[in-house]
């Protein structure tokens, strides 16, 4: 519990800023709604002056009056996805910054084993992602409901908990590889270049059908809120396949900190 509560600690002000930033915005976002919803054809005929590719990154694929693709445009598509990522980087690589800056060798100098030192940075990890997500989707969602947006609080919550576990799938593999690189800077690059490449990928399948077969391997392909908002469509699958990661990611960290050298 020791470590646990150090982690806390140390996520508190990260938490705290980030998720009051998110908030605000989600706020003045949902606000906004229904002047969408009065000027619908005003802002249809605005974005069709946009190239397709440019609506198509920000999931505009539609009416900004349809909630799906409003919050798909405003949260799901770059907004959370970018925060998500750098909480994630910031967190996840502190046994790395830990190390190089010599605070590892006083908690593991202690009764505390290195699974135990690492599991509670795990756990924070989940806590801030969750704190987050609540900041940001519950925001969005009181708003609505101040504004009479009719926004579902049952499809909301469930689009709240895919927002949360694809936060937590980029920390299990962040996590993972700080432990195996012991390095922020390289963990960073390579988490970083890997999304980048794989949101390419999912504009490129979006302006151009014929390079859909590339679309599984895109993270943002599973992190769909589109069709769960509107439809109430649950995505079993995708919700399995960013636990998986993040499980997998967590746990192998785990075994991989146990035997790795420090001193190397």
């Amino acid at each position: 519990m020791t470590a646990f509560r150090m982690e806390l600690r140390r996520n508190r002000s990260l938490s705290v800023w980030v998720a009051v930033a998110m908030a605000i915005y989600g706020a003045v976002i949902a606000a906004m709604y229904p002047v969408m919803v009065e000027n619908d054809a005003l802002f249809t005929a605005y974005m069709k002056t946009f190239p397709e590719g440019f609506l198509a990154a920000f999931g505009m694929t539609g009416s900004l009056s349809d909630p799906g693709i409003f919050f798909s445009s405003y949260i799901a598509s770059w907004l959370w996805p970018i925060m998500a990522a750098v909480v994630a980087l910031l967190v996840g690589t502190r046994v790395a910054v830990d190390l190089d800056r010599g605070f590892l060798d006083l908690p593991l100098a202690t009764p505390t084993s290195r699974t135990r030192y690492l599991a509670g940075s795990i756990v924070g990890q989940a806590i801030v992602m969750a704190v987050l997500t609540v900041a940001t989707v519950g925001s969005v969602w009181l708003v609505g409901v101040i504004v009479d947006a009719g926004f579902d609080p049952g499809r909301y919550a469930l689009a709240g908990v895919l927002c949360w576990l694809f936060g937590c799938a980029i920390a299990g593999v962040t996590t993972l590889l700080a432990v195996v690189s012991l390095s922020r800077g390289r963990t960073s690059g390579i988490v970083g270049g890997v999304l980048v490449a794989m949101y390419l990928v999912f504009v490129v399948v979006q302006v151009d059908p014929d390079w859909a077969w590339l679309a599984p391997v895109s993270a943002w392909d599973h992190f769909r809120t589109t069709e769960l908002i509107d439809m109430g469509t649950v995505p079993a699958g995708d919700l399995a396949l960013f636990t998986g990661i993040a499980l997998a990611g967590w746990a192998a960290a785990l075994v991989a900190f146990r035997r790795r050298d420090l001193a190397a």
